[in-house]
């Protein structure tokens, strides 16, 4: 049997008239009843922006203005005139004999409600209402895959210039989400979302391109037209061939293909950023459905086409022609690939290997790595020990570089990190010309490390047990919190390491120390891809404490920051949870 609603006696109508306004509490809502005009309102007595009390406002010609911020409400509706208010529950008001009732209704679906407002929030670049909306879905059991496929679809189709950073964080941030605690996956998606936001604020849609009339064209032929556009900078060509294969039914590897050599037709397209963006798009579809492929992919083609080549910057042309020494080893890489064929599963990575990439050798650099093949070494393998040496020079980074340096040294290791991941999707010889495009943006960042910062081997003080763990542990974000102390978080990570302290739980510290920090693109990729080689690269000579040591020396040079944002979480939460924010205030 439906269960009518509950109607809540207030105050005689002359009393309520007398006061101009009264508030109660009731199950679930403080209302304020307002008399203005001759007629009775009531509404939920807390403003949907901050929580302040509604009954402190002013009254005139039917609008309630909020006392705090000055958000303006319809009395009969509660309807906002401030979108980043939210409209503030009303309810239906009755007056018998003289006596004023209002009648509790069954509130909205909250769960439609928050997804409105999210939308709403991603559509005015404001983050209050995104981590509100956040919070709440997630509390109330949403799963973090449906928010994450909201803010894909609305950061690819409200960008004219397609994919960038705001998606590509996004991503890593739910990449993130298993290594995180409960709270600190909030913030991910609240961080993630935001930066969508902020990426599309102001800019026009983008619309895709059809297909070719007749999708009758071969997938080679689509792969090399597509190609030869992105080759000659027309980016309207090289979408129209991209969509074509994707709606004539080429299976995602075949797509796949087709954009991971274009990616590398050309040296460190963009400084690494081409490839490592589609890794993150392939990433997203892995997640959302590849019934979005065409709106997602094809936002890419404009990086594609405008990318910087690194053939044409003279760091890469002089006084070694590096584009010469890549051309040359890229015509042995087929065959050294099968004469290594028989030999999977015995290669072993020795430490002359690593030692030769951090050299200033490049001709042996690309022996070596042409050698490793012959004997074995698959080509994620292969891609493993470059990014752990892209790894090294973040690590061994000296602090009398300049400060913009670091996001030099940072760019080889996710564009090395891209590559692997891209590599293990989908294994080729034209994808594998990354691993060597790789190898010498890692040999050009030498300089970076003259003089070399040590990794730390001797330890002042040996701490054996979990508490001092945990210990160093709360040392290594109170560092965070000072400026440039970049040597003593590495100090910190080496005794943490050498007290047998558990990398999965310090992996949970280096997101946790992220999230503080207002967001950082540069500092979200880093951590991203340390969680990534910790918790899944199983290849014996790779130091993963160093690598830990790198993304900490990384995140401390780059605090700590306002911490803005994590102001902003923080507001949201504590109003999810009923907090009055207003206390104290005069």
């Amino acid at each position: 049997m439906k269960k009518e609603p509950a109607q809540i006696y207030i105050s005689t109508l002359e009393e309520l008239e007398k006061k101009s306004y009264i508030t109660v509490s009731v199950p679930g809502h403080d209302l304020v009843i307002f008399y203005h005009e001759g007629q009775a309102y009531a509404l939920d007595n807390r403003c949907p922006h901050m929580g302040f009390p509604l009954s402190r406002g002013s009254t005139k010609d039917g609008i309630l203005t909020c006392d705090w911020h000055h958000a303006r409400f319809d009395l009969k509706s509660g309807g906002t005139f401030d979108l980043w208010a939210d409209d503030v529950p009303a309810f239906p008001v009755q007056t018998k004999d003289g006596k004023v009732w209002v009648t509790i209704e069954k509130s909205m679906d909250a769960t439609f409600h928050h997804m409105q407002r999210l939308q709403d929030g991603l559509e005015q670049n404001n983050v209050l209402l995104i981590a509100k909306s956040v919070i709440a879905l997630l509390s109330s059991g949403t799963e973090p895959a449906e928010l994450f496929r909201i803010g894909i679809k609305y950061g690819a189709r409200y960008r004219q210039d397609g994919w960038g950073q705001g998606l590509t964080i996004l991503t890593c941030m739910v990449n993130l989400l298993p290594f995180l605690g409960s709270e600190d996956r909030q913030r991910a998606l609240f961080d993630g979302l935001s930066a969508v936001a902020q990426d599309c604020d102001g800019n026009p849609p983008r619309f895709t391109l059809r297909p070719l009339p007749k999708l009758d064209s071969d997938f080679k032929t689509l792969k090399r037209w597509f190609r030869h556009f992105i080759e000659v900078r027309d980016s309207d060509g090289a979408e129209r061939c991209l969509v074509s294969a994707i709606r004539g039914n080429a299976e995602p590897l075949q797509i796949a293909d087709m954009m991971f050599a274009a990616a590398t037709d050309h040296r460190y397209l963009d400084s690494g950023h081409v490839l490592d963006f589609t890794n993150k798009a392939f990433e997203a579809l892995d997640i959302v459905g590849w019934d979005s492929a065409d709106m997602i992919l094809t936002s890419l083609v404009p990086l594609y086409a405008k990318a910087a080549r690194m053939e044409e910057r003279s760091s890469w042309r002089l006084p070694i022609d590096l584009k010469d020494v890549l051309e040359r080893s890229f015509k042995e890489i087929s065959s050294s690939l099968e004469s290594g064929r028989k030999k999977r599963g015995t290669w072993r990575a020795e430490k002359l290997l690593v030692d030769t990439l951090l050299s200033d050798k490049p001709y042996e650099i690309v022996d070596v790595l042409l050698t490793a093949l012959r004997e074995g070494a698959t080509e994620d393998e292969l891609a493993a020990i470059v990014e752990y040496a892209a790894a090294l020079r973040i690590a061994y980074f000296g602090t009398s570089n300049e400060f913009s340096d670091w996001n030099t040294a940072l760019h080889t290791f996710t564009f090395s990190h891209a590559v692997k991941q891209c590599l293990h999707r989908l294994p080729t010889v034209e994808l594998l010309r990354g691993v060597f495009d790789a190898a010498m943006s890692v040999y050009l960042n030498r300089f970076l490390n003259v003089p070399p910062s040590p990794i730390p081997i001797s330890i002042p003080t040996i701490l054996e047990n979990t508490e001092e763990s945990d210990t160093l542990l709360r040392k290594f974000l109170e560092i965070l919190d000072k400026r440039q102390q970049v040597n003593d978080a590495a100090h910190i990570v080496a005794s943490y390491i050498k007290t047998g302290g558990s990398q999965d739980m310090f992996v949970t510290v280096l997101g946790k120390a992220l999230l503080r920090e207002d967001r950082n693109f540069h500092s979200i990729q880093m951590i991203e891809a340390t969680c990534s080689i910790v918790t899944k690269t199983k290849i014996a000579l790779i130091d993963q404490a160093s690598v830990l040591i790198a993304a900490a020396r990384y995140l401390a040079a780059h605090s700590p920051t306002v911490r803005g944002q994590g102001q902003i979480f923080e507001i949201a939460s504590r109003l999810h949870h009923g907090s009055k924010l207003y206390e104290g205030i005069n």
